[in-house]
């Protein structure tokens, strides 16, 4: 189930790109200046959502109401780890990013696994992206793990992401779901993800770093 899920959401964002493309030979329009890749786990996808409402559309909506010409591409899937992220990479970096929102390690924490494997696995997504579109801006998002993980393996995983954007100059949301995790009235059952209330709120959290991002590439 878990293999059919993954390509059904591949084959998605396939289309996404190929409309995006058919629509543009169709009206004889120059294609996107700049392609927004957002790369993360269920927070991205909009687990039990549909995908209109999770973040990275609501981020498309705050660019089309600034009538910039940038198009978001959501390539979330649900269940990944840093290491399902890599594994995915080489087949999005067929198309062209300009911009890549790095959502990815949430799942590496609460699976306990070892932060510097994790930590690795970010910084190859981000070198080899670069290799191949060496201008493309990164904008890393923070995670967290609960307490009961260890105050030790917490200090740890917390560092991640400040020291990722420190090396790479990126631009870090400290933590994506801050003002969302731990409010039971903005997740879902499940106590872990948003609800579409919700990723309004992660929307506006992404927006107050990525904004600033975008319009260095106007």
């Amino acid at each position: 189930m878990a293999a059919t899920q993954r390509l059904t959401h591949t084959l998605k964002i396939f289309r996404s790109w190929l409309i995006l493309g058919a629509l543009l030979c169709l009206t004889g329009a120059a294609p996107p200046a700049r392609i927004i890749l957002f790369l993360g786990d269920s927070i991205t996808a909009g687990y039990g959502l549909d995908q209109s409402q999770a973040f990275p559309a609501l981020i498309q909506a705050k660019i089309e109401a600034q009538r910039w010409n940038f198009n978001a591409i959501n390539a979330g899937q649900s269940g990944d780890t840093s290491a399902g992220g890599l594994n995915r990479l080489n087949w999005l970096l067929k198309n062209r990013i300009d911009v890549l929102v790095l959502e990815l390690g949430g799942n590496d924490g609460l699976r306990g696994l070892p932060t510097e494997t994790t930590k690795k696995n970010l910084q190859t997504i981000i070198e080899r992206g670069k290799k191949i579109y060496p201008n493309m801006k990164i904008v890393i998002a923070g995670m967290k793990v609960p307490p009961n993980m260890g105050a030790d393996y917490v200090r740890q995983f917390d560092a991640i992401f400040p020291e990722l954007a420190q090396k790479n100059q990126a631009a870090l949301i400290p933590f994506i779901l801050e003002g969302v995790g731990g409010v039971r009235e903005l997740n879902l059952a499940d106590g872990i993800h948003p609800t579409a209330k919700g990723h309004e709120r992660v929307a506006a959290n992404v927006w107050k770093v990525l904004e600033p991002v975008l319009q260095g590439l106007k």
